[in-house]
């Protein structure tokens, strides 16, 4: 199922909003900040100025990016509330800005291909893998500390889709900052110990689990789709 013209407009109107809003406030406080003072040197100013245009650049680039992530839930999810949408989006995109190894597209691959292309907040696996980054309670635990987060629940913590996120992209930068993108992706699904063997084994498949190999390949094939389509 694809999202309607219709839906995908209710969407972007909710998101230019949202940014229209935080570009007022940025504008407000630059303009503020350039108020003229008597000892204010004409480098002053023009740094002022290019810090404007900087913050319009980066406004488009958060706007677009945004854009481009809420598409692709409306196409695997079209039934998802669309404040939700924006919400997730909005966090997808802190992330990538968070960790400077994970890019929107990568994020949007692992959580299409981990929650079987649903982006269902409470898809469940067989194996007790939960939330759109199928992260397991004992991990979510772990990484919640680390977060500094409550831990109350597994189905509380790892079903809310904002904090499954943020626990899964922190748990996937460090395992990609060890192993790279590949090598991260076969240690977020079968484990540190056997991605680390596999990368010693010059990627011998025969290291991996069953499972492992197809998963690498597959989320791979969607991080390259999602890089190829602005889904706009």
């Amino acid at each position: 199922m694809k999202a309607t013209p219709f839906d995908l407009k209710k969407i972007m109107t909710i998101l230019t909003i949202h940014v229209f809003v935080i570009f007022l406030g940025v504008v407000w406080w630059i303009n503020g900040q350039m108020t003229p003072k008597p000892s204010m040197s004409i480098d002053e100013i023009k740094r002022q100025v290019d810090l404007q245009k900087d913050v319009i650049s980066i406004d488009r680039v958060s706007s677009g990016t945004q854009n481009k992530v809420l598409n692709i839930i409306s196409r695997y999810n079209p039934e998802m509330p669309d404040s939700l949408k924006v919400s997730i989006a909005q966090e997808i995109f802190a992330m990538s800005q968070k960790y400077p190894n994970l890019n929107v597209d990568f994020i949007c691959a692992t959580i299409t291909h981990e929650s079987a292309k649903t982006w269902e907040p409470t898809v469940t696996s067989r194996a007790g893998a939960k939330g759109l980054m199928q992260i397991m309670p004992a991990t979510g635990a772990f990484l919640a500390v680390e977060e500094g987060l409550a831990w109350t629940s597994s189905d509380e913590i790892l079903f809310d889709p904002i904090i499954n996120i943020r626990l899964g992209c922190r748990y996937l930068s460090h395992l990609v900052n060890m192993y790279e993108h590949d090598g991260g992706l076969a240690a977020y699904n079968g484990g540190p110990h056997r991605a680390e063997l596999w990368l010693e084994s010059n990627r011998n498949n025969k290291i991996l689990y069953a499972e492992t190999r197809s998963y690498v390949p597959a989320v791979l094939k969607l991080y390259d789709e999602f890089r190829e389509q602005d889904f706009m």
